[in-house]
């Protein structure tokens, strides 16, 4: 049987996939479509990043296949739609490489990466009809997680200058959306509180840019830190032959401070 190799090649995986789904093949892989396996694609993605923040390069391996069978699998069935196919997407993205490469397949000279990004970014906007600057931010996805969105927006709106100009602004701002949340926690206004909590988020998300941190690794490292100290304070617990639901906040809040130390 050709399926049974040693070593297989793209054009393999590719008419795997296509098999998978054909009338003769997996039901499932043919009842999907876009939609259906749009979370798949997220969770495959976080999963190979993860993989990247342990340096397991035997599991990011494994990962990368499965990012790369979500992307075959959208290619086969907009193939099937008559939309396009993954020789369209690989001729896109080599197209796209080579036009924002003018420094390296062109008649472009740069001295540096800033100007590369200038240039990447100048391009782009052509390439996305972006007339103005608006534009832009209105071009960030919607599906990034909340932060990693609001910062490429903070981001793209300081590029033409519209930014804070020290760190002192944002967090001056930042004193002053606290008092603004706590005014709409006052009023019980849900819809209101929703609105300066999110006012007080993104101006986290500023600090973050001035101190050159991402703010969504820095929340990730949080939680992270969040479940060490929780653990040990479990195991804490555990020592002293008590259940974490049957003790008291104040004893619960000793053994965290115990934690921290």
């Amino acid at each position: 049987m050709w399926y049974n190799k040693e070593k297989y090649t793209f054009d393999d995986f590719k008419k795997i996939i296509e098999i998978l789904r054909s009338p003769e093949g997996c039901p499932w892989d043919r009842e999907q479509t876009h939609n259906t396996i749009r979370n798949e694609f997220i969770e495959e993605t976080y999963e190979a990043v993860d993989a990247i923040d342990r340096g397991d390069k035997t599991d990011l391996c494994e990962e990368l296949g499965d990012v790369l069978l979500q992307i075959m699998l959208h290619s086969q069935i907009a193939d099937e739609n008559g939309d396009f196919n993954v020789e369209d997407v690989i001729d896109g993205v080599a197209k796209k490489m080579v036009l924002r490469h003018p420094h390296v397949f062109g008649d472009v000279s740069v001295e540096n990466s800033a100007q590369v990004l200038e240039n990447w970014d100048k391009i782009k906007k052509t390439e996305k009809h972006q007339t103005s600057y608006t534009d832009t931010l209105k071009s960030v996805p919607m599906s990034y997680p909340a932060l990693m969105r609001a910062q490429k927006i903070q981001k793209r709106a300081g590029k033409v200058g519209f930014d804070f100009e020290s760190i002192e602004a944002p967090l001056q701002k930042l004193n002053e959306e606290h008092a603004e949340l706590l005014e709409a926690i006052a009023t019980g206004d849900k819809e209101k509180i929703t609105e300066e909590y999110g006012d007080l988020l993104f101006t986290m998300v500023n600090i973050s840019r001035f101190l050159k941190i991402d703010s969504e690794e820095a929340l990730q490292k949080a939680s992270d830190k969040f479940i060490k100290r929780f653990e040990a304070v479990e195991d804490a617990a555990d020592k002293k032959g008590k259940d974490m639901k049957e003790m008291s906040l104040k004893e619960l809040d000793a053994l965290w401070d115990d934690a921290k130390k």
